[in-house]
């Protein structure tokens, strides 16, 4: 039994997908040196044999010693790691699947003395921890434009090996996002001020991207509201204020929007039933990527698990997903610890397997499976 309209085939630009499933970027640190391995290449080839019509890969760490906090991520330029990720992608183009990989960099996010590059300092836009603390090195001009390039430069290496879009991450409290944000951008160069300003760098970014990768490949962009420090942050407390964000992302060449949001259904503002993913569609004419518990009843799981570590995220009915879809409120869909848990899930779900569905728990977190 197909599940209407969320195996429904989309196309955008050269991106060709079977149907509106999307695989959304998790963590795993389970590529040591920064080398994504035969484990993780089965890893997403699993899902893409289930049909997830395109998986975007836990994020990948750009060239710059401070990127990264974890040396078993899995990094986005040495010679051997994209060997690693060319064989990813031909894993999952023979199964069927289409990827992009996230390109991250974690800022001020990262512990300082961690990482493939201990003794680097953390950067940030001024340096500030989330808790306002200096604790970190304010990037000058020149750490700006090389980290600019470094982006752009693990982008043009995804086209090159074969990946089918690019995403960045500038959600979550990490450096472009960071950027986004007063208390953590104090600047007082073209970089920080008003919130038009604090958007320059993200948008140098994707215009960097773009020009890279050319006119045809797809460039997502994540954004979030919502910071993993503080859940009831907020960029923007109006639909207007939310067009004047994003305006400088699209006109630089975003093409697809990623809005990660707790709780797909959750109404964005006041006045509306639209989410994060529906407002930025009206606003921008972008396409969007909602994604936020969907499958999952949508308790606080970080909490639950805390307090009981056997916990169980329970299974969710996907009728007021597909109603949405239906109403193109958004495009596509991300699933993240639904097809954690269980690799078959867009199968099933597209069978009508419900019953074999798996409530997810936290021992996920820990596996390739």
């Amino acid at each position: 039994m197909v599940q209407d309209p969320l195996f429904r085939p989309w196309q955008y630009r050269t991106l060709d997908l079977a149907n509106r499933v999307v695989m959304a970027p998790m963590t795993r640190s389970m590529s040591p040196g920064g080398v994504p391995g035969a484990q993780v290449a089965a890893y997403y080839r699993r899902r893409a044999e289930a049909g997830v019509g395109l998986i975007i890969t836990e994020g990948t760490t750009i060239d710059r010693p401070a990127a990264s906090g974890d040396a078993a991520i899995p990094n986005f330029h040495a010679p051997e790691s994209l060997e690693g990720w060319a064989r990813v992608v031909e894993q999952v183009h023979q199964a069927g699947g289409r990827i992009a990989p996230q390109l991250w960099h974690q800022g001020m996010a990262r512990q300082p003395g961690t990482g493939p590059h201990p003794e680097a300092a953390s950067e940030g836009p001024s340096g500030l921890s989330t808790a306002g603390e200096l604790t970190g090195t304010a990037m000058t001009g020149a750490d700006i434009a090389a980290t600019v390039e470094a982006f752009a430069e693990a982008a043009a290496q995804a086209k090159a090996i074969g990946f089918d879009a690019v995403e960045l991450h500038g959600a979550h409290g990490y450096l472009i996002d960071q950027f986004f944000w007063a208390g953590s951008n104090q600047r007082t160069d073209g970089y920080g001020g008003d919130p038009e300003k604090r958007t320059r760098f993200g948008a140098e970014v994707v215009r960097a991207v773009r020009s890279r990768v050319g006119p045809g490949f797809p460039v997502i962009f994540r954004f979030s509201q919502w910071k993993l420090q503080d859940y009831e942050a907020r960029l923007a407390r109006t639909p207007e204020e939310l067009a004047r964000f994003l305006k400088p992302l699209a006109e630089a060449g975003v093409d697809i929007f990623h809005c990660s949001t707790r709780r797909f259904w959750e109404p964005e503002f006041e006045g509306s039933s639209l989410n994060l993913a529906g407002w930025t569609r009206q606003l921008t004419g972008h396409p969007t990527i909602t994604v936020g518990s969907v499958g999952l009843q949508g308790d606080d799981f970080i909490r639950s698990f805390r307090a009981r570590p056997d916990a169980l995220a329970e299974i969710a009915d996907l009728g007021e997903l597909n109603r949405r879809l239906a109403d193109e409120e958004f495009d596509l869909v991300a699933v993240g610890r639904a097809l954690l848990q269980d690799p078959a899930w867009a199968a099933k779900i597209r069978e009508g397997r419900t019953g074999e569905l798996q409530a997810f728990s936290r021992q996920a977190f820990s596996a390739l499976s």
